[in-house]
Order: C-alpha cells, then structure tokens, then sequence
C-alpha cells in the first residue's frame, strides 16, 4: 500500500477479473438501494481495489477459524463507456462469490481438508448471518482468475478496444478493457461457431461455451471489462488478445503452423507467471 494504492502484488496471488457491468434498470429497486448504500463519493477505481485487497488481507489475518467475508466488505465499482454518459454498476458481491465457491469445496474432493479450515458450526453460523444479509442480485456479475488470464477471455477483447492503463508512480497497476455486452456475446459466439466445426474437443470450446451462455444472461446495455489486476506490470503491453484470435484464425483457415506458433507465443508469455503460484 502506498497512499492508499496497491503498487503491486510481489507477495500475493496475481488475480485477474472479467466483470460485468449493468445499468439501474437491471436491479430492483431494493438492490439499487443496497448498492448505493455502498457506494463511497470520493472513491475511484484504484481506490477500491485497494479496499478490497485491505479487506483480503483482514480475512486471512484475523484470530478466527472464519475466513469467509461479511456484507461489510461489498464493494461497488462505478463505470461509464463514455464522459457524461449512464452510470453503470458492478458489484463485487464478494459474499456471494465465496458462498459459492466454499460450497463447492466442502462438497468436492476436498471436503475434509476445507472442512478443517471453515469448520461445520463456523459454516452454520455464517449461513445464520447471511439469512439476514441485504440482497445483493442474484447473477454473479463477476468472474476471477488467479496467476493467469483464460485465453477464452481474450476471444472477447481486441487490441482496438476501449483500455485503460492505470499508473501511479511510473508502475503499471492494471489494464482495464471494456466492450459492450452484446459485442462480448457476438464475438463469443462466433468463436463458438467456428470451434464446433474445426476442433470441437479442445478445451477452449468447453470454457467459452460456459462463458457465452454467461455473457448472454446480462442486459445488452452492459458492459464487459477485462481486468488484468497486478498481471499487468508483467505482460503490459499484452499481444495475447491478437495471438489468440490469429490461432484461430490460422485453425479455420488449416493452418495448423501458424496455429501452433500463435500458441507457443501465448505458452511463453504466460507459462513463468503461472509457474510463480509454485514459487517459494
């Protein structure tokens, strides 16, 4: 931290995010209270990253077996395509998120190990507290990813899209870009559309199948951001997004070389940041 600003994640996971957001039509008027409510006048986009990695590190450094967050912690982040135009919202709904994800946890592979560090009457009790929790809307409007980007995330972004390059200190904090909703989805599909012909079994297909049929649950007048996070003081400027779509191009086109070189491109840029989650 540095006068409020995260310079940075040396010592903390890279994690990235794909978030979505939504006009005030999109909630009821119940939720747009709760958002609002939420809302701090003086914050700005880097401000609330740095609130949310403060209340990250309370999480993992408080006394309790609990490391679940409460609706104290919901942010909400603000954005407009363009000066002047409608706001549009995005909540972290960071409850929700982990509500989820430590469900899936305590009932997979690992439930016994989990059920270690969140034990059974610490879950009961917080599922008690959330009983009484405000809603917070109910599609998750945000997606993370830790120590790399999924290269279906970049089948949704070009080079010429709307970026934004966050700096403080001559140190890239993030890289911020953003498409409409409906310009994600066609993209999305089109990708799909030419998968399902060339190289159904690839594992690409699988998680942008998943990902479009998220995308289109979302009102068209959204937004889509993609948000390197720390990543980007390690890949800016990133020629992932054009890598991406030439492999596919070159897989529709049969050109299996120029595939396999587009790959090796992207192995080599992101394979020594994902090898850092095993470094010591």
């Amino acid at each position: 931290m540095h006068r409020g600003l995260y310079l940075g994640g040396v010592q903390l996971p890279f994690v990235s995010n794909l978030r979505v957001y939504l006009p005030r039509e999109s909630y009821t008027a119940e939720e747009m209270h709760y958002l609002q409510s939420r809302l701090d006048p003086e914050q700005n986009p880097v401000s609330v990253d740095a609130q949310e990695l403060a209340d990250s590190l309370g999480r993992v450094s408080r006394g309790t077996a609990n490391p679940i967050p409460t609706p104290n912690v919901d942010r909400v982040r603000v954005f407009s395509m363009v000066e002047g135009g409608p706001l549009l919202y995005a909540p972290n709904q960071v409850v929700a998120r982990s509500l989820t994800a430590t469900a899936e946890l305590l009932s997979g592979p690992m439930a016994q190990l989990a059920k270690l560090v969140v034990p059974d009457v610490e879950w009961d009790r917080h599922l008690e507290r959330l009983e009484e929790a405000p809603i917070q809307g109910a599609a998750l409007q945000t997606r993370t990813s830790t120590w790399g980007i999924p290269f279906s995330w970049f089948t949704l972004v070009y080079a010429n899209d709307r970026m934004e390059v966050i700096e403080a200190n001559g140190k890239v904090l993030t890289v911020r870009i953003q498409v409409p909703v409906p310009v994600a989805v066609q993209r999305a599909g089109r990708t799909l559309k030419m998968l399902s012909e060339m190289a159904p079994d690839l594992d690409l297909f699988e998680e942008l199948d998943e990902l479009h049929g998220w995308l289109e649950s979302f009102s068209d007048a959204g937004v889509v951001e993609l948000d390197y996070g720390p990543l980007a003081s390690r890949v800016h400027p990133d020629e992932s997004p054009a890598d991406v779509h030439a492999g596919l191009q070159c897989l529709a086109d049969g050109d299996l070389t120029g595939a396999a070189a587009a790959y090796r491109r992207l192995a080599n840029r992101w394979v020594p940041i994902r090898s850092l989650a095993r470094a010591s």
